[in-house]
């Protein structure tokens, strides 16, 4: 049972088997999840939905993971917590070049991915 209040957790990615096993897990954890394709539209649902977290995969169409971390920190504040979802060997690395919060190396463990997920947005 979700609360009426609580903020959503943005998952950002363009591959759709991504975005609906990360949607289905986070909301049988008893998260509320929203759901973006690419920067873009992660940029507009995170302006409608003020979310509490962000799980962004780095390489997408339109506008990709680092122009949409830096166009994101240019909106007025408060911002939620970034977490890198990336394929790349450095997955520290890619983290660091947009000053996220963590990372997540793809293909990576659910039980790794709730991890990060309690710590940067306890469940209220």
């Amino acid at each position: 049972m979700t609360h009426a209040n609580q903020r959503p957790i943005l998952v950002v990615d363009d591959d759709e088997v991504i975005l609906s096993t990360l949607a289905l897990f986070l909301a049988d954890e008893g998260y509320v999840v929203v759901v973006a394709g690419n920067g873009q539209e992660a940029l507009e649902r995170a302006e409608r939905e003020h979310p509490r977290l962000i799980l962004l995969d780095m390489k997408m169409p339109v506008m990709d993971g680092w122009a949409f971390a830096a166009a994101y920190r240019e909106r007025p504040g408060p911002h939620a917590p970034i977490i890198v979802m990336t394929a790349a060997r450095d997955a520290r690395g890619r983290a660091a070049e947009i000053a996220a919060d963590g990372f997540l190396a793809k293909p990576f463990d659910l039980d790794r991915l709730l991890d990060l997920v309690r710590q940067h947005a306890p469940q209220g």
